[in-house]
């Protein structure tokens, strides 16, 4: 028997396959944190020109030199972590939810019952692919020029549509809305309705007395300072208390498992350790036989972290100038310890904290690079650091995963290996296709505004140049919202479940804040539909949802690449569809009159 699962999400693109052989699963996966809509696209022209500081340092992305950045920062991770699995997996036994998730439907797929239902889950997915991919290329005819188009319908009047509040008719986001939380959807609404309906207008009336009223939109003294600024406080308080929350439970735990260990036995590692079958079951005794029957040598994984950080050392500095070898160095002595706090916390929460030790190398390499070279030096250094603990966390939950599944480790870490490198090559071809196709990638307001790219330039920014790039009271309504988002948090653990479920997410509320709320209600109406269809038939709804969901986002994804292959020969689309106000109609009409 023979599966495949493919899953595309913003940066990282990740492949499944099992098979059934002498009793073993092999499990290929990769996962690549390219950083294509965040710090990687944060170095590029067109985003440093949304702003006003720091405009002469870019890096343009170029084919060669990004498969070549993700080659030499991408396996480290992996070879980190090998020698703690059994510590992780066997001794400690930490659940890794979503690859417990993963291994149990994997298993489910070889029951009777499990087979059959996925026959039917696959049709229905592609039922919605089919009519996900049919509604892009019937989008596409409307849109011949800029603002035209199903995307920016005033479905909700002109008037909320000039602050971002419309239904833009993406299966995309209505997908994504099917699959996330409701209280994910709910938070980024209310994140919306907070900034665009309340604060963005109050603030702009103080146009002239808080900001100079000539500014270019795009100037970060002015609103849009308050915009990105703002977010990032929200997006930094969030991240720091779920960064300490979980560093503060990894150790708590290591210290009390460690505690309870024999204190004259040595620290077991994959090489040296035998199960002790007799306080275990016999499926637990039986995975734990085949998990460490192949071996990886530790020799082995400390001697390619070495050799591959020697090369990742002398091979940076030449793509990026700013980044000097010492800086790297320095995160390559740290970046084990934080790989391996990031897998342990991740087998705890299920909570990869990639990003927030990204954002830690953007303020720490960036303040040591100073002005003059910290906005690239800060972003390299976020993507370096990025890599590594992703990377160790993911491999952890696919180790769990082959545990369960009665894989082989030696096996799955070479897929690995294979598959990051196929990852390092097809990623940035996507991305570069991508960026030839759309010319106003990046751009605020266009199709693909990557508004992380420009939340992470600005906060390189904020690294090197301090507060004083901040527009007036700006500062202080930081202070405020980074200390609402560790607030939010604090309530959030103080109820009990039954209660928290309802406190909002303070990272969701920032997502808005930047961009707009139009793509939360494309998650409203997704949340809406699961939510009708769940009071209907819960059972149909829990087991052909995902499915559904599925559909509706790979059809309209995978139609980006025909319409970008169309942009790339010059078809342009027959039709604009435009929408007037009537007084801008009448103008119009009197126009073309004459």
């Amino acid at each position: 028997m023979k599966q495949l699962i493919c899953d595309f999400a913003h940066d990282d693109l990740k492949l499944v396959e099992f098979h059934t052989s002498n009793g073993f699963h092999s499990i290929f996966c990769f996962r690549i944190i390219g950083g294509f809509g965040s710090y990687m696209f944060g170095m590029s022209e067109a985003v440093a020109k949304q702003s006003t500081e720091q405009t002469d340092a870019f890096k343009n992305p170029s084919l060669s030199w990004m498969i070549g950045f993700l080659f030499v920062v991408s396996f480290l991770g992996l070879f980190s972590v090998v020698p703690l699995r059994k510590i992780m997996i066997v001794d400690f036994k930490l659940t890794y939810p979503s690859g417990t998730a993963t291994a149990h439907l994997i298993n489910s797929f070889h029951t009777p019952a499990g087979a059959k239902l996925a026959k039917k889950q696959v049709k229905v997915l592609g039922k919605f692919f089919s009519f996900s991919f049919l509604w892009g290329i019937f989008q596409w005819f409307y849109t011949a020029g800029d603002g035209c188009g199903f995307a920016s319908f005033p479905s909700l009047g002109l008037k909320a549509y000039e602050n971002r509040f419309y239904f833009d008719f993406s299966a995309t986001y209505v997908g994504v809305g099917m699959i996330c939380p409701y209280i994910i959807n709910a938070s980024v609404l209310l994140g919306g309705i907070l900034s665009w309906a309340l604060m963005w207008p109050l603030i702009d009336t103080k146009r002239g007395e808080w900001y100079p009223a000539d500014l270019k939109s795009s100037s970060l003294h002015g609103l849009q300072g308050y915009k990105v600024f703002i977010s990032i406080a929200m997006i930094l308080g969030d991240g720091l208390y779920n960064f300490f929350k979980v560093l503060s439970r990894t150790l708590a735990a290591l210290f009390f498992q460690l505690r309870g260990r024999n204190a004259s036995s040595a620290l077991p590692i994959a090489d040296n350790s035998s199960p002790e079958s007799s306080k275990t079951s016999y499926d637990e005794q039986l995975r734990t036989r085949l998990f460490l029957k192949d071996q990886i040598p530790t020799w082995f994984a400390v001697a390619g972290y070495v050799v591959i950080a020697a090369i990742s050392t002398a091979t940076l500095p030449h793509i990026f100038h700013d980044l000097k070898w010492y800086y790297i160095l320095v995160i390559y002595i740290f970046a084990p310890t934080l790989a391996f706090c990031n897998a342990y916390g991740c087998g705890l929460t299920d909570w990869s904290l990639a990003s927030t030790y990204g954002k830690l190398a953007i303020f720490v390499i960036g303040a040591w690079a100073g002005a003059s070279h910290g906005v690239l030096a800060g972003l390299a250094a976020c993507g370096v650091m990025m890599n590594i603990v992703s990377t160790a966390s993911d491999l952890s939950q696919d180790f769990k995963t082959g545990y369960l599944t009665l894989s082989s480790p030696r096996s799955m870490f070479v897929s690995q290996l294979i598959g990051t490198a196929m990852g390092c090559i097809i990623s940035p071809s996507i991305f570069w296709l991508f960026l030839k196709a759309f010319k106003d990638l990046g751009t605020a307001g266009s199709q693909y505004p990557a508004p992380y790219a420009t939340v992470y330039r600005n906060m390189a920014i904020l690294g090197v140049e301090g507060f004083s790039a901040l527009p007036k009271n700006c500062l202080y309504l930081c202070y405020g919202f980074f200390g609402a988002a560790i607030l939010i948090n604090l309530i959030k653990d103080a109820l009990g479940k039954k209660w928290a479920r309802f406190i909002p997410n303070p990272m969701a509320m920032a997502i808005p804040f930047y961009i707009g709320s139009y793509f939360a209600i494309d998650m409203c109406v997704g949340s809406l539909i699961l939510f009708i269809w769940e009071k209907i038939d819960r059972a149909k709804a829990d087991a052909f949802g995902p499915a559904v969901a599925s559909g509706l986002i790979c059809g309209d994804g995978i139609w980006t690449l025909p319409s970008s292959i169309l942009a790339l020969a010059g078809v342009k689309p027959p039709i604009c569809m435009k929408f007037l106000s009537r007084g801008a109609n009448s103008k119009v009409d009197a126009f073309l009159g004459s």
